[in-house]
């Protein structure tokens, strides 16, 4: 069977709010027919992200602390609980259908997390995925990246978020995916070498392509628009 036909942008840094709705107006361009599938790589300005299952008492700092650190909070629709997104985190949104051979929750975030454990292993670092309430990627009993999904008909929103090298103790201001003693880690920490983004999110961009078995072309007016610069 021939690759599908995926486009990729790499964003730059975008406020969160800014692509939940990208993402939304991506998914129902795909489900019409009038858009392609797509992978977003980007990173996010501060922002706690509560998904689902996120309670209150999930963070921890107060108004004055979160504005201190120049943390917003966020809702989200994805699965899961609370997680810290931020400048050195590499965040991936992919707009899939998984119709009709991949539909399969389960497989499509063991898809993701391979994608990630294939990509830090380029890093030298050897790394797993995990299931139940450790979804996500885990370098011993360290949380490198994490998963959190939305599905519509089989067609995804949300995605992962690798910590390549983000300020890790804004993860103190939270319960992190639920998991008051979960040890956060990164690619800069793990392997002690700063790796620009760009060249994680070039690692990523062909292990997805593997994985999921697209063939990702690149889409630089959606480069262009999320940057605001004319098209």
């Amino acid at each position: 069977m021939a690759a599908r036909q995926t486009s990729w942008s790499f964003l730059g840094r975008v406020p969160y709010a800014a692509t939940a709705a990208l993402q939304v107006e991506l998914r129902e361009a795909l489900r019409r027919g009038e858009g392609p599938e797509r992978l977003l790589l980007l990173e996010h300005d501060p922002v706690f992200s509560l998904g689902r299952n996120a309670t209150a008492t999930d963070i921890l700092w107060s108004p004055a602390e979160l504005a201190a650190h120049g943390v917003e909070v966020a809702p989200s629709d994805r699965g899961g609980q609370v997680t810290f997104h931020g400048p050195g985190q590499l965040v991936g949104y992919p707009i899939l259908d998984l119709s009709p051979d991949r539909r399969d929750i389960r497989r499509y975030v063991r898809d993701l997390q391979e994608v990630l454990v294939r990509t830090l292993a380029d890093f030298r670092i050897a790394a797993a995925g995990g299931e139940g309430d450790r979804i996500g990627v885990w370098v011993g009993a360290k949380k490198i990246a994490s998963i959190g999904v939305h599905l519509s008909r089989w067609r995804t929103t949300h995605g992962f978020a690798l910590n390549v090298a983000p300020e890790l103790a804004l993860f103190g201001g939270i319960v992190a995916c639920g998991m008051p003693e979960v040890e956060m880690t990164s690619i800069a920490r793990e392997s002690g070498v700063e790796t620009p983004l760009e060249e994680v999110a070039a690692r990523v961009r062909e292990h997805f392509g593997a994985v999921f078995e697209r063939e990702l072309r690149s889409d630089p007016e959606l480069t262009r628009r999320a940057a605001g610069e004319p098209a």
